[in-house]
């Protein structure tokens, strides 16, 4: 007995003790956050506090969660009818008044990333994808198309962050006499801290030199504070918008799909379908994709890094979780007023761990936007066909969308009618081709590929003019070798390493 009401005494002291260390961390970044607010100008300052009243709610529930937060004896699929086949929704038809849909809907794009990982400055949407157009240039026909095909009026707004604003904003200028109004409003800049201390390593609310790498945007979950704060959720409902359509910018299958507005705009009014997530079928290449599961009588988002780490092969299991989700999002404007005032809008902590450039360890508090779906009503997942799903986060992926692959048309990239099978190929650039600016070097046109299953590409190796891709082609340079394939070559099952120079007479 006596054992017993020890380890009881203990572990309340335990406890006991964990509680004022947790109020000693915030009381210290309570202190640190309003002093960093000093040095900020009055409009500034407004701003930032916005934020850090977000920020504020985030860390108070960092710490009060300990491990994974599932668990993972409660995870079970999704019953049959949470997530319908696309074919079924699009069976319905079409309204007579496409139109009146259109007009309930507005798109927006996450915004917030630089093009650093594929080697350019600046906002990665401002990057050319296909005949001189960028991400944003196709995100714009798209909606222009729409508007003037339908005589509607579907608005863009942009969700930015500090780090790609001023940029988009210089560039919209030239959008100015298209159909299509654009909004764009900025995602929260949330202080990193430091993984010993917890506290901000910024020193005051400047964003450049040393304090540069101090702040960061906090994940696509931020969209529903932040959208809110804008006002702009207000206006958009006030005109009379329902429903958001939301995904990432650098998804080139992300268009507004009709079928799919008309089936959110069909629902009888007491049993509206508030939030749908587009899942498609995880092939090898996406075992690291969040996937869909039921979770205590809700839908729910499950990330990787929410997997105990027992678990992770089984959550990559392309058999146990057959989907992904694509981040292709129609949220309902009402529902998220009505969560965001009732505070009820509840997002799992992503803890995005980062090692800064002097070695400087620092912890990022994020949230994902799919991750609310278990807040809302009538939640379901739509398996929409692969093709709706076409991120560029690679060289790799810019060189499938660069080619005869995809038609383009008024904005939108469509698979050629003349590939006979719809898969896309598996293409694997070395590090040569890492950088746009490099990449593009390479390659005197982009090769033809309609009949490519699978390319690999490693060391220093460029391309002549119209040169053919078919079957599976492996080019290998080794270290101080280079391969120069010439023009017109046609490669089919075809495994080239060596040297190869062709030079100039």
């Amino acid at each position: 007995i006596f054992v017993c009401v020890f380890a009881d005494l203990t572990r309340g002291a335990m406890t006991e003790f964990q509680e004022k260390l947790r109020e000693q961390h915030e009381e210290s970044m309570h202190r640190e956050l309003e002093a960093l607010l000093v040095t900020a100008d009055k409009a500034g300052a407004e701003i930032s506090r916005k934020d850090f009243d977000g920020f504020k709610k985030l860390f108070h529930r960092f710490l009060q969660v300990k491990g994974p937060s599932v668990d993972w004896a409660k995870i079970n699929r999704p019953p049959e009818d949470s997530i319908q086949p696309y074919e079924k929704i699009r069976a319905k038809g079409l309204p007579d008044n496409i139109t009146a849909c259109l007009n309930k809907l507005a798109v927006v794009k996450l915004n917030g990333g630089l093009g650093t990982s594929m080697g350019c400055k600046g906002p990665k949407s401002l990057i050319s994808v296909r005949n001189e157009n960028t991400f944003l240039d196709l995100t714009v026909q798209q909606i222009e198309h729409l508007n003037k095909t339908f005589n509607a009026d579907v608005p863009l707004v942009l969700m930015n962050s500090f780090n790609t604003d001023e940029d988009t904003k210089k560039i919209l200028q030239k959008y100015k006499h298209h159909r299509v109004n654009i909004h764009t409003f900025n995602q929260s800049r949330y202080p990193r801290i430091n993984k010993e201390s917890l506290l901000p390593i910024a020193k005051n609310m400047g964003v450049n030199g040393d304090n540069s790498e101090a702040w960061y945007p906090p994940g696509h979950g931020d969209i529903y504070a932040s959208f809110s704060n804008s006002g702009l959720l207000k206006k958009l409902i006030a005109e009379g918008k329902e429903y958001i359509f939301v995904s990432n910018i650098d998804n080139l299958g992300a268009t507004v799909d009709l079928f799919i507005l008309h089936h959110l705009m069909s629902q009888p009014a007491d049993r509206r379908c508030e939030f749908i997530m587009e899942v498609t079928d995880k092939t090898r290449a996406d075992v690291k994709g969040g996937t869909l599961i039921q979770y205590e009588d809700h839908l729910r988002l499950l990330e990787i890094a929410q997997v105990p780490k027992a678990h992770v092969d089984e959550f990559k299991s392309v058999t146990k979780f057959k989907i992904f989700n694509t981040n292709n999002l129609w949220i309902s404007l009402p529902a998220i007023k009505r969560l965001q005032e009732n505070n009820n809008m509840d997002l799992e902590i992503i803890v995005n761990p980062k090692t800064l450039d002097g070695g400087l360890n620092v912890i990022q508090l994020e949230t994902a936007v799919g991750a609310a779906i278990k807040s809302f009503k009538n939640a379901m997942g739509i398996n929409v066909p692969r093709s709706r799903f076409l991120p560029v986060k690679t060289s790799s992926d810019l060189l499938l969308v660069m080619s005869n692959l995809y038609s383009l048309e008024a904005g939108s990239l469509t698979m050629s009618k003349k590939r006979e099978f719809p898969t896309t190929p598996h293409v694997k650039l070395g590090s040569s081709f890492t950088k746009v600016q490099d990449f593009l070097t390479r390659f005197e046109n982009i090769p033809d590929m309609l009949e490519l299953d699978h390319l690999t590409v490693s060391g220093d190796v460029t391309f002549g003019k119209n040169v053919s891709l078919k079957g599976t082609v492996i080019i290998i340079a080794n270290h101080g070798d280079r391969i120069d394939i010439p023009a017109g070559a046609m490669l089919e099952n075809k495994i080239v390493s060596g040297n190869l120079r062709i030079l100039d007479h």
